[in-house]
């Protein structure tokens, strides 16, 4: 029933903007931040996540990103993905705000992503700007601890958004702007805690649209969606995508 509404609400409401969070990527074996088995159980974010703990032990900030970027790079699209992914070919989906860094969304084949919370694509320099592609951070750190910056010599910084930093300005004006825009906004894997980004359900209420949730566990704006489905995305969303996919 849940899948066949939600065919339904994205067939009616157009155009479908997408917002996913951390769940939609742990069933591509990508452990999520805040549930009691998340990373933060773990490890401290103020230790390890914040921009003040890199600015003051680099090193120890990458004791915790350089295993998980090999285990990100190493991760594939989960049924979840590569059903967004044709459901934007189809003409259903406008495009993906995604909280996660991990890339799942580009290599599943989305092509219009907005990555609110930056990427593991590339990782820069603090002093000297230059930037590095994964492919050249992942040979740095092969070799050490922590990739030093090869013209200076600097430890360099994922392009991640860390606790205490802004999140870069086109990107979350992107964001606003399609849920102000979407006549559904679908939420995928989220619990809508992390702000800014837990306002965009707000955005697209505001401007008449409607909201559909996809998530393991309650949001704050359970009562205010018009579909509810506590579900995994792997088993909805290829369903949804199949449905529309037929039709079209």
């Amino acid at each position: 029933m849940g899948a066949n509404a939600l065919v339904e609400l994205i067939r009616r409401r157009q155009p479908c903007i997408v917002l996913t969070g951390a769940g939609v990527s742990t069933e591509s074996g990508i452990p999520d931040f805040r549930s009691p088995t998340g990373l933060w159980a773990t490890f401290d974010p103020l230790e390890y996540g914040s921009i003040e703990a890199f600015r003051r032990d680099p090193v120890k900030v990458w004791s915790f990103y350089k295993p998980r970027v090999a285990m990100l790079t190493e991760a594939e699209p989960n049924p979840a993905h590569l059903a967004l992914a044709e459901l934007e070919r189809l003409g259903f989906v406008g495009a993906v705000v995604t909280q996660n860094i991990d890339r799942l969304h580009e290599r599943a084949g989305s092509s219009e992503v907005v990555e609110v919370h930056g990427s593991i694509r590339t990782s820069s320099c603090p002093r000297c700007g230059e930037r590095y592609g994964l492919e050249r951070v992942l040979g740095l750190l092969a070799e050490a601890d922590a990739p030093a910056c090869p013209a200076c010599g600097e430890i360099l910084k994922p392009d991640v958004v860390f606790f205490g930093e802004l999140l870069p300005s086109g990107a979350i004006e992107r964001a606003f702007e399609l849920a102000r825009t979407a006549r559904l906004l679908l939420v995928v894997g989220s619990a809508l805690e992390v702000h800014p980004v837990a306002g965009l359900p707000l955005e697209t209420l505001g401007a008449g649209g409607a909201l559909a949730i996809v998530n393991r566990g309650p949001t704050p704006f359970d009562s205010e969606a018009r579909l509810r489905i506590d579900e995994q995305a792997g088993k909805v969303l290829p369903a949804v995508a199949a449905e529309l996919g037929g039709a079209s």
